[in-house]
């Protein structure tokens, strides 16, 4: 079963064998992935169709906050009142099983964002804000049995559901593989003792979450366009930390449920500038969604009802 990682284990990273081989395991794992998709689909339009009375209903008591409306039309136009609806719909849910011992729900395009990383064929992985666990699962199951997955979580809470959700879900084997810790992952980058330490890192970013706000009266009414902002600062924290951290030739994967590019190739911009000699992108393998500058996003009215999901996804060159 898992608890916390004692502290220590964080700053002992020296021994251990850390390779930059990459193996083919998520390539083929993703192949299994795609050859489902039509049982995935099923799965989707059961869930849209069973809840539409009950969203519908919803729709109508969700307040509006007319500077939240205005953000988001002068970001999409004409496309916001169609993106806007599917917002209030439920995501396009699937049952992730692989290597797990009972299925675990999350949006199929979380599946996506976590098998954009590029796993080791052993070393560590870093997932730097984990819970609930959905991406931790995607990670654990692809694993070989030569790499640890660190799963974090800054919130006690929040920790605690990733404790369970991995507890509930992954093997005994696979569980002596994983360990759950609670630092703060944009701190850690200012130790230089930590840089170059992870083989892999999946930064699923905090963000705008625009699709709770839409549902939740209570976001909506608190929501400013201040929060884009503010978040954008804290992922800039974060995925710089994150590059800190990661081993030369390591793979980085950049992930938000967000809308605003503020949150999005905006934050990699700023990556891609201050670190211009030292990481180069590399362009996610799904086709899902629409290209932007620097990755891919998923939006649920035009995909499905997957999404909303950001990813791009970087190599560091190495030394």
């Amino acid at each position: 079963m898992i608890d916390d990682l004692n502290v220590s284990w964080v700053s002992n990273h020296n021994g251990g064998k850390n390779s930059r081989e990459y193996g083919p395991a998520h390539k083929r794992h993703k192949r299994q992935f795609i050859g489902k998709n039509l049982i995935y689909g099923y799965y989707a339009i059961i869930s849209h169709c069973t809840n539409i009375a009950n969203i519908r209903y919803k729709s109508k008591d969700v307040n509006k906050n007319l500077a939240f409306e205005n953000y988001y039309e002068k970001l999409f136009g004409g496309r916001w009142a169609l993106l806007r609806e599917s917002l209030l719909l439920p995501a396009a849910s699937v049952p992730y099983s692989e290597g797990l011992i009972k299925p675990y729900i999350l949006d199929r395009a979380s599946v996506l964002a976590a098998l954009s990383l590029a796993l080791p064929a052993s070393g560590s992985v870093l997932d730097a804000c984990a819970a609930p666990g959905g991406k931790s699962l995607v990670l654990a199951s692809r694993m070989s049995g030569e790499t640890r997955l660190l799963c974090n979580e800054l919130s006690a809470e929040r920790r605690r559901r990733l404790k369970n959700t991995l507890n509930e879900h992954l093997d005994g084997e696979k569980l002596r593989q994983v360990s759950v810790s609670g630092f703060d992952a944009a701190s850690l980058g200012g130790r230089k003792s930590e840089w170059n330490r992870f083989d892999a890192i999946l930064l699923d970013a905090p963000c705008s979450s625009e699709r709770h706000v839409i549902q939740s009266p209570k976001a909506m009414e608190e929501w400013t366009p201040a929060r884009p902002r503010f978040l954008s600062r804290r992922q800039w924290s974060l995925l710089s930390a994150a590059f800190l951290l990661l081993k030369p030739g390591g793979s980085l994967a950049y992930a938000t449920c967000a809308l605003s590019p503020e949150e999005n190739d905006g934050t990699v911009s700023r990556l891609l500038e201050k670190y211009a000699a030292a990481v180069e992108l590399d362009e996610p393998d799904f086709t899902e969604g629409e290209k932007t500058k620097y990755g891919r996003l998923i939006l649920p009215d035009v995909s499905s009802g997957m999404g909303p999901i950001y990813v791009a996804r970087f190599r560091k060159r190495l030394d």
